[in-house]
């Protein structure tokens, strides 16, 4: 992709002015030139845009469920908008040195996550946290966002990386934000995305953050081998909507697992599903420590497990290369803490010890491996556009 781009052209149509994301801009026929300029960098028809705004849950994504969707009023998803955030997402444009994008340590093929433990940034130095999996990370209702919960929210986090000195670049010491946005200007695709999405051709960090949010929040997994299972034997009247049947198309090691994951312990389980709560797996708003290390006063917040069967490694620092090792942490490697999770600690406060067999140990491997949905990772909706 070029960097040395043309300003862009002036635009012959006009939308109508918005001051939020919350609707799709009025319908209009966007003429032939935009379509041109679009054309030779992205693999978009922008009269035909791709649909992010209205996604077909399956039937036990049920109203509560949907309820927990953690989009502000003022930015639902909108083709538009999602458009435009894919575009961002994508575009190494957005770095120092035009070397690397979001998409660099979020990919697609790996669930949103990288493989490696940290990822390398624009001139090579490497990020300070493992790359989050980013898929439905609009279902955690919880009050911060990152591993380290520094973000106020996802549109708070989506250009923090963009003006960090080592992933992207764009710090206080080349002019922050207002330089990258200056670069942007000058790229004449972004004004007609801009003004397709939010009725101007203005460029705004704002409006980075909610289109980002936007192409984010649209990552929904609802196809994954237990999403299939739960529906066919999906009953609302059933405690955890039947969740708890044996599914047809699971192994019976695969049902052991199922069943080790959604019992508390003094139910005979694991307890998993106390915090990464099904079905979409994502981290329940209230979760504390897991007990990674002596004396642990840090509270992370963790992505959902969807897709984590794809790749390691996992936590927030990387430190175990496969799900066996995360499984037996939480059999046998709880550590003491300020900030335990009281879900994790025994009756008398102690850190829990389920004292798993080496069967059940594998079971819950093999539950966690029906998280992977491979209709997320090969969706074009959400594949490089540019060409």
């Amino acid at each position: 992709m070029k960097n040395n781009l043309a300003p862009a052209i002036a635009l012959g149509f006009a939308f109508l002015a918005m001051t939020s994301c919350s609707k799709d801009p009025e319908p209009t026929v966007i003429p032939p030139d935009a379509n041109t300029i679009i054309g030779k960098y992205l693999n978009l028809n922008i009269n035909q845009l791709p649909n992010y705004a209205n996604p077909g849950y399956p039937v036990h994504y049920s109203n509560n469920i949907l309820a927990n969707d953690n989009a502000p009023s003022i930015n639902r998803v909108t083709d538009a908008g999602a458009v435009l955030g894919r575009v961002l997402f994508y575009d190494k444009n957005l770095s120092r040195n035009n070397s690397v994008a979001c998409a660099s340590c979020h990919i697609q093929e790996k669930g949103f996550t990288d493989d490696q433990t940290f990822s390398e940034g624009f001139d090579g130095g490497l990020t300070g946290a493992h790359s989050m999996r980013l898929g439905n990370t609009n279902f955690y209702t919880g009050d911060r966002m990152f591993w380290d919960k520094r973000a106020i929210d996802l549109e708070d986090q989506s250009t923090m990386p963009i003006k960090d000195h080592t992933e992207m670049g764009f710090d206080d010491s080349v002019g922050g934000i207002d330089s990258l946005l200056r670069k942007m200007k000058a790229l004449e695709y972004y004004p007609i995305l801009f003004e397709q999405a939010f009725g101007t051709t203005d460029i705004t960090e704002d409006r980075m953050q909610r289109a980002i949010a936007q192409f984010v929040r649209s990552m929904v997994s609802t196809d994954s081998k237990f999403d299939r299972g739960f529906a066919q034997v999906f009953n609302p009247a059933a405690p955890g909507a039947g969740d708890g049947a044996p599914f047809p198309n699971f192994t019976p090691q695969e049902n052991q697992g199922k069943a080790l994951f959604l019992s508390p312990p003094n139910a005979g389980g694991a307890g998993c599903a106390g915090c990464h709560q099904p079905p979409t797996f994502a981290l329940n708003a209230n979760s504390l420590s897991n007990g990674l290390d002596l004396g642990e006063t840090t509270v992370f917040k963790a992505p959902t497990l969807k897709n984590i069967g794809l790749t390691g490694p996992y936590m927030h620092d990387g430190r175990f290369a496969t799900l066996e090792e995360v499984v037996e942490h939480y059999n046998s490697g709880i550590q003491p803490g300020p900030a335990l999770d009281n879900r994790l600690r025994n009756p008398v406060g102690q850190p829990l010890r389920l004292n798993l067999t080496a069967n059940q140990k594998q079971a819950l491997v093999a539950f966690l491996q029906t998280l992977s949905d491979e209709t997320l990772i090969t969706d074009s909706r959400f594949a490089d556009p540019f060409k």
